[in-house]
């Protein structure tokens, strides 16, 4: 029995299915207007895991995750380089795709477009109109929280701690508001910016509206499991979650939100590693298996702090991983050891223990090492299934390796390596790219340069 943190009640509970055997997951996805970033890559890792994981244990998952394609970054970013909106979204939709792929996240069962929705929004919009739970304003239709008893769940605070200035400043400002938290359903636009029609003026959706209808289309009421980064409980979710309950339907059964990536001091980033600004310079620079080890070995819902020397660290575990399989070739194949599993089993129902988890393959690999040594080959074999059972169920690719590494590719590394030394990063990033075209994965850490398949 999975039990996770759920951020509604505040505790960890078991995650009670609607219907035995399936789970119905909803995950808010990228607002398209940029490059992954760090943060972007956690969450997607996260639950990337915890999908691998269910599906591990037998479940039938079916996972949807939306791409937000109309947006007020977006519409900006438009205006600023006077690029049609639609061009900004595919390209950097294609982007998100190519980074998750890189980070080896599966494709989710259904990825619906807020833009595919819009008419489905505006009927939702006005249902909450007829019944006096919206209003409209000089430049919008907004939702009025107070006819929602419990507002504020997600927040973690009541109305009147909003009224009195403990509410996030996102949610403050027309003047028209009736009360501070209320938020924009629908936008009036202004001359040159993307519309629909409604009946309350051309314009188009507030982002808190779109995640609510689509979720509820493809998964039904009252599904599963509802999650995101820890930024979006509030105001985003916590404003899906009302217009839901607003309307007398039942919403998500369980919330789950990811921890931030940090710096050194504490603060949220997306930007972390030296020349890593985004997840394909993470991709294109490093092993990008090492970002997903980084995020086994810390609790989803702790801040991780990303640097040089962790990835550093990562990327030297890793090999240690690699090493092990290689090593572990000739021994006959066997069933994971039971013992093993059941350890990785009840570290991951207990609020998805991803350190523990880890630390169990580690103690694993140690001790079918040390059967190795010793020639029992009737000990290792079940040990050496287990790590890569559960690797596999974690989305941890290990490699035999086995490639040997021509001389003109090892005298290449190594010209990189004197290029960064000479500080001529501009030869050393041309080195890198013939190592690449050629079909190499080039590791650059404090140690040196080094190439794989």
């Amino acid at each position: 029995m999975l039990n996770l943190y759920d951020t509604a009640t505040r505790s960890v509970r078991e995650l009670a299915l609607r219907e035995p055997g399936k789970v119905s997951i909803y995950v808010c996805g990228p607002t398209v207007y940029g490059p992954a970033h760090l943060g972007h890559g956690r969450m997607a890792i996260v639950f990337d895991i915890l999908r691998r994981y269910l599906e591990w244990t037998g479940l039938d998952v079916q996972f949807v995750s939306n791409i937000t394609d109309i947006e007020d970054k977006i519409i900006e970013r438009s205006q600023r380089e006077n690029r049609p909106w639609q061009d900004i979204t595919e390209k950097c939709e294609a982007m998100w795709w190519k980074a998750m792929e890189g980070i080896n996240v599966g494709r989710p069962t259904d990825t619906p477009h807020a833009t595919e929705y819009v008419d489905e929004m505006v009927e939702m919009i006005g249902q909450l109109v007829e019944r006096d739970l919206a209003y409209t304003t000089d430049d919008g239709v907004y939702m009025d929280v107070e006819s929602v008893d419990d507002y504020g769940l997600l927040a973690f605070q009541t109305l009147d701690d909003m009224r009195s200035g403990g509410g996030d400043r996102e949610v403050v400002g027309a003047e028209q508001k009736r009360h501070p938290a209320d938020f924009v359903l629908w936008k009036f636009s202004k001359p040159d910016e993307p519309s629909w029609p409604s009946p309350w003026g051309d314009g188009r959706p507030g982002w808190h509206s779109e995640c609510v209808v689509m979720s509820l289309d493809l998964l039904g009421e009252g599904f599963d499991l509802h999650c995101g980064g820890q930024d979006l409980r509030f105001p985003h979710h916590e404003n899906e979650r009302a217009q839901a309950v607003a309307l007398g339907k039942t919403f998500a059964n369980h919330w789950m939100h990811n921890g931030f990536v940090v710096d050194a001091e504490g603060e949220k980033m997306s930007k972390s590693i030296g020349n890593v600004a985004n997840l394909l310079d993470l991709i294109e620079h490093y092993d990008p298996r090492a970002y997903r080890l980084v995020l086994l070995q810390s609790h989803y819902r702790s801040p991780v702090t990303l640097g040089q020397s962790v990835i550093d660290s990562a990327v030297k575990a890793l090999s240690g991983l690699d090493a092990f399989v290689a090593r572990a070739a000739g021994v006959a194949s066997a069933e994971p050891d039971a013992a093993t599993i059941d350890a990785f089993r009840a570290a991951m129902d207990d609020d998805l223990d991803t350190p523990k988890a880890m630390s169990i393959v580690f103690d694993t690999v140690r001790a079918a090492n040390s059967a190795i040594d010793s020639g029992d080959d009737a000990v290792a074999a079940p040990l050496v299934a287990a790590v890569l059972e559960i690797t596999g169920a974690l989305g941890l690719e290990l490699s035999a390796g086995g490639d040997d590494v021509p001389a003109e590719i090892s005298a290449k590394a190594a010209a990189l390596d004197e290029a960064r030394a000479n500080k001529d990063y501009a030869a050393a990033d041309a080195l890198r790219d013939e190592l690449q075209a050629d079909g190499w994965t080039v590791e650059t850490t404090k140690d040196g340069t080094t190439v794989r398949r």
